[in-house]
């Protein structure tokens, strides 16, 4: 399925990046080889969670991933990560797969046209089309991965337990963690998420922020019934109540509430932004990489959304590590709340050498640092590889 939206995403990334100072054109050369490329490699991953990330269409028990590796003859890499959860996106693992694959040949044999190409890829293939998008702009030196200096980027924590007393234990753990705002989900059964949120409000008391989250689980009449009985205390947003492209049931929702709204799932691009803009539907507006292909395309969707009044939220919950890397990278710079950029937590094993550090409730990263993709980590989680060459290309089962 093509979304509506995806001839206008490509604004901002192919040549128009926003700025606080308005819309520049650059002379980026973001997914254009100027070395010579030696390979292009994909790993299929299956990748165990520490326990099930619980969602309003079900729990997820693995991310399935698909990492992209691009060397070039100089032997400076570039990696970029799709991890495909039908339902954040239309595509399924297999068509990715099946599409990275073809494209990874495509990319191999004539990698000059490189920016056009993954273009066109994330028309119908937005995720699958990130895992190149940004490993050709981390090939290339992308600005906004080179940190200057140090960086914390607070994160969100996630809330798991259904009973108060379960809540209270709970709770205290992730304050020791550092965590100052919690998300909590819901979208299971009405009148229990309500009980739920108000048993949890009492247990927070002030100490944190709140946000909720139904992943597009409730219809219309059930988001207004969950809003209108929301005490405000301590929420800073209600995330996407009803279906991504139900925007109707989404402004019905947002009326009768009295906390802010966000929406995710609704927004693939600028076209999306501007929309929920000019029908005020959102004070908050959630971003993911893997929905706008390259770094610096994501970068000028957030300046849009503070452009159009609302306040930009970053991160992908269904990430492993080198999503989360990057998203952080950006979150530095440009968010100025807690990041959801903490699928790297869920995942039983980085895919990264060494991982990404985590203290105090933050995402902890180093200037400087350039990662690279831990063999052995991806080895026992392989699922499939593919490797092509500008002359050949070799597929190896696992």
């Amino acid at each position: 399925m093509v979304r509506p939206a995806a001839s206008v995403r490509w604004q901002a990334w192919a040549g128009l990046i926003r700025n606080e100072a308005g819309i520049h054109p650059v002379r980026n050369n973001c997914c254009g080889m100027t070395r010579g490329l030696e390979r292009v490699t994909l790993f299929r991953l299956r990748v165990p969670l520490w326990a099930p990330y619980r969602l309003a269409f079900g729990p997820v028990h693995h991310f399935d991933t698909i990492v992209t590796e691009i060397v070039d003859r100089d032997g400076n890499a570039g990696i970029g990560e799709a991890t495909i959860l039908t339902g954040y996106t239309d595509e399924t693992i297999e068509q990715s797969w099946q599409a990275a694959q073809q494209f990874a040949g495509e990319l191999a044999a004539a990698p000059e046209d490189a920016a056009k190409q993954v273009a066109e890829l994330g028309l119908q293939f937005p995720f699958t089309a990130t895992a190149f998008g940004t490993a050709l702009e981390m090939l290339q030196g992308s600005r906004w991965l080179a940190l200057s200096a140090d960086a914390s980027v607070p994160l969100v924590g996630l809330l798991n337990a259904k009973d108060e007393a379960s809540m209270q234990t709970e709770f205290d753990a992730l304050l020791r963690a550092g965590y100052r705002t919690i998300k909590v989900k819901v979208g299971f059964e009405l009148a229990k998420d309500i009980e739920l949120v108000k048993a949890f409000q009492r247990v927070v008391n002030g100490r944190a922020s709140i946000r909720l989250d139904a992943n597009q689980a409730y219809t219309a009449e059930q988001g207004m019934a969950f809003v209108r009985a929301l005490d405000p205390a301590d929420i800073e947003l209600f995330e996407q109540p009803c279906a991504a492209g139900d925007w109707d049931a989404h402004l019905a929702v947002a009326r009768a509430a009295q906390v802010p709204m966000m929406l995710d799932e609704s927004i693939y691009g600028i076209a999306d932004i501007e929309k929920a803009a000019k029908l005020k539907a959102a004070t908050y507006v959630k971003l993911k990489l893997m929905k706008l292909v390259t770094l610096d395309a994501l970068a000028g969707a957030i300046n849009r959304i503070r452009e159009l009044g609302m306040k930009p939220v970053l991160g992908n919950g269904v990430a492993c590590d080198p999503g989360c890397w990057m998203e952080g990278c950006i979150a530095a710079r440009m968010i100025d709340n807690a990041g959801e950029m903490n699928g790297f937590l869920k995942a039983r094993a980085p895919l990264l050498r060494g991982g990404l550090e985590f203290g105090d409730g933050a995402m902890q990263l180093k200037a400087g640092h350039t990662p690279q993709l831990d063999r052995a980590g991806i080895d026992a989680f392989a699922v499939d590889t593919l490797s092509c060459q500008p002359r050949a290309a070799v597929g190896a089962a696992h």
